[in-house]
């Protein structure tokens, strides 16, 4: 993405200027691209700068309001000022607020080319960015409240790297917006695989259609044929549906909400027996804090539905502002699924997962990295179809070897676990600790208050550290980091044994690279990948597959 002054005519648009008639004038936006500027809708400016005309109303015009309903003379500048010259002013107001949002509109505008999409932007300092196709890694549409009862949206089109940066087109007609969105993300599809783009010369294809069937490899076969079927008929077939009740009951059991409860009891009690004033210094700071992160919770949760797209995983959620989420496929660099204590007698999880440009500092960052907020195991298996649709656990069950993962302990399926030297470090948990490599992903199995199982596709580990402390070091243990793009999953694999520590660093930096080498397309080798565990006979040089020659 990159930025530049933007004026004048365009010379891949022939030298003419964008703004003028014919074919490029604004119309009815189609999913091509055929190069033609359009503009945004011209309610646009009003939807982004709304909250503007409101601070002017309130810092101009509050105390006037109030003195004319309460009857009392009107003191402040105003009283100084002739009436008509009073209501010339604001009329000059709104006039200019009004001329300033147009202009706005008129020098927004947007193109969808053969290999980018670029917007144009800026009344007295020009802005013109761009997107390659080929880097697109989401496509999302928003809808604020506003833009909600208008039947707007904003396009944010998420490309590698870009952060908070994304390219944005607010605001387009809904209709208009889901257009854009199909076509997008089907041309960045054919740009990274390299073929040509509808619309470009000598391409006469059509948009793809849904694959025949949803990936199903942890999925029940009822369940798995029936998303099919849903997927053969439509452009997208509903994968999980999260109710509104689960989303509150879970939001009610979490640590804020808990916590917060606890630290108003005890402040109420410690307030009874001394006389002190513990509960407003206590419960008001905590009860703020709680009821800001449960509203955040429910409002990115509700209504929250997971989909099985052509383009990929696409989800639906928001309560005042409603989202359509697209994560293409192959671009979830790492899988995270856990288990707070409160959640286990429910039997629920929560998946997030992280997305290639989408970062990991901001809230809104990582709301978007969630993929399931809440869910039973069958909606753990579902969503995992989607996101790990070959989880390569041959001549095993992959039910199995996952469940090991979320809820088992010590060396079942598979699993290496540290040894008993690790109960100095970690007395509680050393024993869910595990990692287990399958043919296509890395297993990490952590945490006994508060499960969790991470999972990385060999192709998308982006490096390995090995690393030991010096409490590590006098008991013989180490630890292995797995680095993933930016966000909430953050692989690693604690207090192994010196010896499985360094194998598994070895074993899964080659896998990693053969992962890489392969060609687009490829399954993996049809056999398992050997496992990080001390093994006298696996010892000696080893392959670009971690095995030996």
């Amino acid at each position: 993405m990159t930025g530049q002054p933007a004026g004048g005519p365009d010379p891949e648009m022939g030298g003419r200027d964008p703004a003028a008639g014919g074919p490029d004038a604004p119309g009815r936006l189609e999913p091509t691209h055929d190069g033609a500027w359009r503009r945004v809708h011209p309610l646009s400016p009003f939807v982004r700068g709304w909250i503007l005309l409101l601070a002017l109303f309130i810092g101009i015009g509050r105390d006037w309001f109030e003195a004319v309903l309460s009857g009392r003379p009107a003191q402040g500048w105003w009283e100084r000022v002739p009436p008509p010259l009073l209501g010339a002013a604001g009329a000059a107001v709104v006039v200019l607020v009004g001329a300033g949002f147009l202009l706005s509109w008129w020098t927004t505008r947007f193109q969808v080319g053969h290999d980018t999409v670029r917007v144009r932007t800026g009344i007295v300092f020009r802005q013109h960015r761009q997107a390659r196709l080929d880097r697109v890694q989401a496509v999302d549409l928003a809808q604020p409240l506003l833009a909600r009862l208008f039947g707007l949206a904003e396009l944010r089109i998420e490309v590698a790297d870009a952060g908070e940066s994304a390219l944005r087109l607010a605001f387009l007609r809904l209709s208009e917006a889901e257009h854009l969105r199909e076509a997008v993300m089907a041309a960045a599809a054919r740009a990274r695989r390299g073929a040509p783009v509808p619309g470009a010369p000598g391409h006469g294809g059509s948009v793809p259609t849904l694959p025949a069937a949803v990936p199903s490899a942890a999925v029940p076969s009822a369940a798995a044929a029936s998303a099919a079927a849903a997927a053969a008929d439509h452009d997208e077939a509903l994968v999980v549906a999260v109710p509104v009740a689960r989303v509150l009951a879970s939001t009610a059991l979490s640590a804020g909400v808990v916590g917060s409860v606890l630290a108003a009891g005890a402040a109420a009690a410690a307030q009874a027996l001394t006389g002190v004033p513990f509960v407003p210094v206590m419960i008001v700071p905590a009860a703020l804090a709680a009821v800001a992160s449960a509203w955040g919770r429910v409002t990115e949760s509700w209504n929250f539905r997971v989909l099985a797209t052509r383009e990929g995983l696409r989800l639906r959620y928001g309560l005042l502002e409603a989202r359509s989420q697209t994560v293409p496929e192959g671009r979830i660099q790492a899988i995270s699924i856990r288990q707070p204590l409160l959640w286990r007698p429910a039997g629920w999880w929560s998946v997030r997962v992280n997305v290639a440009g989408y970062g990991g500092a901001s809230r809104q960052a990582q709301g978007k990295s969630m993929v399931l907020p809440v869910g039973g195991a069958e909606d753990v298996f579902r969503v995992l179809s989607l996101v790990l649709p070959d989880p390569g656990t041959e001549g095993e069950s992959a039910r199995d070897v996952v469940l090991a993962g979320l809820a088992g302990s010590g060396p079942m399926h598979g699993f290496t676990t540290p040894p008993p030297a690790a109960r100095w470090l970690d007395p509680f948990a050393w024993r869910r600790t595990g990692v287990r490599a399958t043919r296509t992903a890395l297993l990490c199995r952590s945490g006994v208050l508060t499960r969790e199982l991470s999972l990385v596709p060999h192709e998308r580990t982006q490096s390995l550290a090995l690393r030991q402390g010096p409490l590590e070091r006098s008991l013989g243990l180490a630890g292995v980091e797995l680095h993933s793009t930016p966000g909430p999953v953050r692989p690693s694999v604690r207090h192994l044994s010196v010896e499985a520590a360094e194998r598994l660093f070895a074993e899964q930096a080659a896998r990693a690279a053969a992962a890489r080498r392969r060609p687009p397309g490829q399954p993996p080798e049809p056999h398992p990948e050997p496992n990080p565990e001390p093994n006298p006979a696996s010892d000696g040089p080893t392959d670009d597959r971690g095995e030996r020659p």
